[in-house]
Order: C-alpha cells, then sequence, then structure tokens
C-alpha cells in the first residue's frame, strides 16, 4: 500500500527522533555493532573506546552518514557509548589490462586514461572493514 512506505518513513523518523540517518548507513553501523558485541563477549571487554574502520573511496558508504548513525546507535549500548568513529579512506585503484597501468578510480572512471580501453577492473578501494578497536 502506498500509504505504508509514508507510515515507515514516519515511525523511523520518530525511533531517530527526527534525525536524518540514512538506512543504509544504519543497517552497516548496526552490522558493526553486533560484530563488537562478539568479539567484547569472547575477549572479555567491558568497554569499546574507539574503532577504526578502513573504508575504500567506492565502498557505497557515505562516511559523514556512518559516523551519525555511528552516534546514534553506539550511544544506545553499554559497551560502545561514546566510543569514537575514525574512518581511514583506502583511495580506489583500477588496473587496465591493455597497457597494464594502475590509475585512480574516481578521477578517471572504468576508461583507462593511459590507452582509453574499458578492460579494466577495481583492484582496490571497495573495502569495508574494522582495522582496530581500543577497548579495556
Amino acid at each position: 500500500m502506498p500509504g505504508d512506505k509514508h507510515k515507515k518513513a514516519i515511525a523511523w523518523r520518530f525511533l531517530t527522533k527526527g534525525k536524518d540517518i540514512d538506512m543504509h548507513e544504519l543497517g552497516v553501523v548496526f552490522r558493526i555493532i553486533d560484530d563488537l558485541t562478539e568479539v567484547g563477549k569472547e575477549n572479555e571487554i567491558s568497554k569499546i573506546h574507539s574503532v577504526t574502520l578502513q573504508l575504500g573511496e567506492v565502498s557505497g558508504v557515505v562516511p559523514s552518514l556512518l559516523t551519525d548513525a555511528w552516534k546514534w546507535a553506539a550511544a544506545k549500548t553499554e559497551l560502545m557509548n561514546g566510543a569514537e568513529l575514525i574512518i581511514e579512506t583506502l583511495p580506489a585503484v583500477t588496473y587496465c589490462e591493455d597497457c597494464k597501468s594502475e590509475y585512480e578510480t574516481v578521477a578517471h572512471g572504468k576508461i583507462c586514461p593511459n590507452c582509453g580501453s574499458e578492460h579494466t577492473y577495481l583492484l582496490r578501494g571497495n573495502e569495508f572493514m574494522i582495522k582496530e578497536i581500543a577497548a579495556t
């Protein structure tokens, strides 16, 4: 029903107290929190102070939205309340099969700036991983 989508949006804004938090990034943050909760249990961690993520330039995650979602969601947990989220952005690099060169993906896209070939593929830049956790 068309009205259901609107009701869900209103309910979502109510749950986030009117803050605009992107659903995709919030889902990512929930996954990170689940993973960190598991690590906390396995290692008898009582408090996480900071989390460092490595985020590829073309990972599809917007760092500012991820940070907003983190602040909102982490504050709701005892383990991560007040924990800082540190994001390291990893550059996207594409490889050209024809001229065997590497180039910056964001600056040039799929077409190789050296030879004009479309026979290219992403080498790195779509990563999303937890690099480090500072905890007690």
